[in-house]
């Protein structure tokens, strides 16, 4: 008989409970080494599967999983099991799943205990999507199945102790929370918490038929509704249709221009329209393809659809594929204020793959190289060496793109920089994912860079790239690091031809602005993440008066004499790289809030 799950007995780490479910799932497997399913779908083939103890058996031990726990990440945390973590947490909503979903989420998690056994359960998974019974619910199939009577006992239990269970609204979250109230409920007070994960994959070549990153997530929903910026329609708007046709799967593109002109709540009220035309569901989720604009807008739509709609970023910039694309912090424009609305809603998953930096200008990715050197300096000095090293040649090669050969050491140094940068800053990000406090890392030069970007027409990269200079400069009058380790950082950011200075810094109305809305925005204090103790460290500086602030940028403005151009970067500006000069557009009025 099945145990309601409430009777399950506790102290078991979830360790050991993840542990019972792979020997659960390795004797379903041998039970049915060859599963079939004939093509009108034979209910009886299914019925002996699904009827099974060994199904039930395997049911009852993933419905005791708590997926967004530690020790189930421990358990899968090596190179062997992390394809797997994904797929079961989707599959803790099995029972709402419709059968083809499941199996094919299923045989994803086979293949990585055993590559042969899982191809027969993958092949079986396509087998049954063309069938008839596809499109039943796990939960509803159930129910015809021998074990009918306990099964409908377990899902009532299921409504009580676990309704994302039995009726999730997505795979994706959970929440929960605890009330108490006085004895006449005239006074309650509540905590709540909402649980989320996501996955980030650093890989290569992602629309090249083999892959199957992206087919495994939509050929059993059969359908993909993609935003697609203007310019990546341009260079591989073939090569996306020409993808999901190899696999059979419907491609609904929704094409978009994403400039920072573009960036407003207009934009994002188009994409809310197409989703309602298109009747997008509030478990599929959307595909975002392109850069960090369009991660803004798209991914805001997403978050105000439905109040909650999964989306995977595929990211075709340097700023969006180790920043911008993974990062929880959706937004728009409006009345005049830049990022004035916003949500914090991130990917289900996010992809980044440098080889569609190959169509970017060299101002394009020496401006993405600043948002690398942000995490090294104050987050991983390995990675800052990796810069040293590769210096560059990052940007004549387009991140080992042109004019190098497949496996040289500019190659390797690019593709380890990548997923350097995106691990760094995703633990840096994920670890405050809402904003509740100010200990920010990833920060790091965007403290009074935001007040001066936009009325000095620069690009965010060399704004940054001043912002951090300063920063370090700040850091070592304040004696947290030595000067040498200064120098350091001082030579990385100019060995990329980014801007150290720019003379936007000497009027004293735009910079004491800038602070003083930062204070606002960080809820009262200044935080200035800056490299502390050493390259790699992160501490925060609070306080810093009007005159102490000049007094420093007047000694920096020195400093950097001393440099190429005396700190000036090489195609700073916006209208350098062909963008509108933002300084210059009347209409938008955009002031950094």
């Amino acid at each position: 008989m099945i145990k309601p799950i409430k009777t399950i007995e506790g102290g078991i780490s979830q360790a050991e409970l993840t542990s019972q479910f792979h020997q659960s799932l390795a004797c379903f497997v041998e039970s049915f080494p060859k599963p079939e399913v004939s093509e009108r779908g034979s209910q009886s083939e299914l019925k002996t599967l699904l009827g099974s103890g060994e199904f039930e058996q395997l049911l009852l031990s993933l419905l005791r999983l708590d997926v967004y726990s530690e020790g189930f990440s421990e358990f899968h945390a090596d190179e062997h099991w992390l394809d797997a973590i994904s797929p079961l947490r989707r599959l803790r909503t099995i029972l709402s799943m419709t059968l083809g979903v499941a199996f094919t989420e299923l045989a994803i998690v086979i293949q990585t205990i055993d590559e042969n056994k899982g191809r027969l359960w993958m092949d079986f998974a396509h087998q049954l999507a063309k069938s008839d019974s596809s499109e039943c619910q796990v939960a509803q199939f159930l129910k015809t199945t021998s074990k009918a009577e306990s099964y409908n006992r377990l899902f009532d239990s299921l409504e009580v102790d676990q309704p994302h269970s039995i009726y999730p609204t997505s795979a994706y979250r959970e929440s929960a929370g605890h009330v108490v109230s006085s004895k006449n409920d005239h006074r309650v007070e509540a905590v709540m918490t909402s649980k989320t994960y996501t996955s980030i994959k650093v890989t290569e070549n992602v629309l090249e038929v083999g892959s199957t990153d992206l087919s495994e997530i939509y050929s059993p929903l059969n359908r993909c509704v993609a935003l697609v910026d203007t310019n990546v329609e341009e260079h591989f708007g073939k090569q996306l249709e020409a993808y999901f046709e190899h696999h059979d799967i419907p491609l609904v593109k929704l094409i978009y221009r994403a400039m920072e002109v573009d960036k407003g709540i207009q934009t994002v009220e188009r994409m809310l329209g197409d989703f309602k035309q298109l009747g997008v569901s509030r478990n599929e989720p959307v595909l975002i393809v392109g850069g960090g604009v369009l991660c803004d807008t798209g991914g805001l739509a997403c978050a105000l659809f439905h109040r909650n709609t999964p989306y995977i970023m595929l990211s075709t910039s340097i700023v969006a594929g180790i920043d911008a694309g993974p990062s929880p912090r959706t937004c728009c424009d409006g009345f005049g204020y830049k990022n004035l609305f916003g949500s914090y809603h991130a990917p289900v998953l996010s992809i980044t793959d440098r080889t569609f930096f190959s169509t970017l200008e060299k101002g394009w990715v020496r401006h993405g190289i600043s948002e690398v050197i942000k995490m090294a300096t104050v987050k991983d000095i390995g990675l800052f060496e990796l810069l040293e090293e590769a210096g560059p040649a990052l940007v004549d090669t387009k991140f080992g793109n042109e004019n190098c050969e497949k496996g040289s050491r500019i190659t390797q140094l690019s593709q380890q920089i990548v997923a350097s940068s995106m691990r760094s800053y995703v633990e840096a990000e994920y670890d405050n994912l809402y904003e509740t406090h100010q200990c920010r890392p990833h920060a790091y030069g965007h403290t009074w860079s935001p007040g001066f970007e936009i009325p000095a027409g620069l690009l965010h990269g060399h704004a940054i790239s001043i912002g951090m200079g300063f920063g370090a400069f700040l850091s070592w009058r304040e004696k947290w690091i030595k000067q040498e380790e200064m120098r350091r950082i001082l030579n990385l950011i100019a060995s990329f031809d980014l801007s150290l200075w720019h003379p936007i810094l000497d009027n004293e109305e735009i910079l004491w602005a800038a602070q003083e809305k930062m204070v606002q925005k960080r809820g009262g204090n200044l935080a200035a993440p800056l490299p502390k103790g050493k390259i790699g460290r992160c501490g925060y500086l609070n306080e810093l008066s009007r005159d102490n602030l000049f007094a420093a940028i007047q000694a920096y403005k020195q400093f950097c004499k001393d440099f190429p151009r005396e700190g000036l970067g090489i195609e700073p500006l916006c209208k350098d790289v062909g963008l509108e000069d933002p300084a210059t557009v009347a209409e938008s009025n955009l002031v950094n809030v």
